[in-house]
């Protein structure tokens, strides 16, 4: 009997189709901002800077603005002068650095940053097909790939737990909590882990990698120093 088909028989790397499901998701993203976002004025881009901005306590400065979207300087200066010329950004100077300029949002750009910033729901919607064991296996999948870019430098520095400071991967013996956020002094499981968390500190290189090896498993384990309740 004849052999089908490499293309028949083979799917290929399973990399490979994840990746270009990813592809898809992204296609799908892209044209559901454009669809919302022209009526509210601005596009995509302007739509994400107003949502990285928002999100910065302490003001964002404009090459902090491009490393985070994933663009150029002229790129990300194009957008924020657009909208701060429709009064949803203003730029004033950095608390940190009298010399250099912060951008914040206004009022307004307040309240069209909490809009656009919903405008995902219907992916979220999509992951609820997925059960819940299927969804934590999914997001623990996301980090890895976010934090593996990050150190790919494809994307800039992200406010994820396995690369913070307040993060302490297995020490508790509690299966569905064993780590610990020493900012909020609480167990939590992979089920908990954010990908964007605006009280994220940066941990050292060292101290990411050793947080890194053990939450990923390239690593023992710390002993557990007690269960949860």
């Amino acid at each position: 009997m004849p052999r089908p088909p490499a293309s028949e028989s083979d799917p290929g790397p399973i990399g490979q189709r994840v990746a270009v499901g990813l592809s898809r998701v992204g296609v799908a993203l892209k044209a559901q901002a454009w669809t919302q976002a022209g009526p509210e004025g601005v596009t995509p881009t302007q739509a994400q800077a107003l949502v990285v901005i928002k999100a910065a306590r302490e003001g964002l400065r404009l090459d902090r603005l491009a490393r985070q979207l994933g663009v150029t300087a002229p790129t990300a200066s194009d957008a924020v002068a657009a909208l701060v010329a429709k009064g949803f950004v203003r730029r004033e100077r950095d608390a940190r650095d009298g010399r250099a300029v912060a951008l914040r949002v206004t009022p307004s750009g307040d309240d069209l940053a909490r809009r656009v910033a919903v405008w995902p729901d219907f992916l979220a919607r999509a992951v609820d097909a997925l059960d819940e064991s299927e969804a934590v296996v999914f997001l623990r999948g996301l980090v890895k790939i976010v934090r593996t870019l990050q150190e790919q430098g494809a994307i800039a520095p992200q406010r994820i737990c396995v690369a913070c400071t307040h993060f302490r991967p297995h020490v508790h013996v509690d299966p569905a909590r064993p780590h610990h956020c020493a900012f909020v002094d609480a167990a939590f499981g992979d089920a908990a882990l954010r990908l964007d968390c605006v009280d994220q500190a940066p941990a050292t290189v060292a101290a990411a990698a050793t947080i890194w090896a053990r939450w990923s498993g390239a690593e023992a384990p710390a002993r557990a120093e007690g269960g949860t309740s």
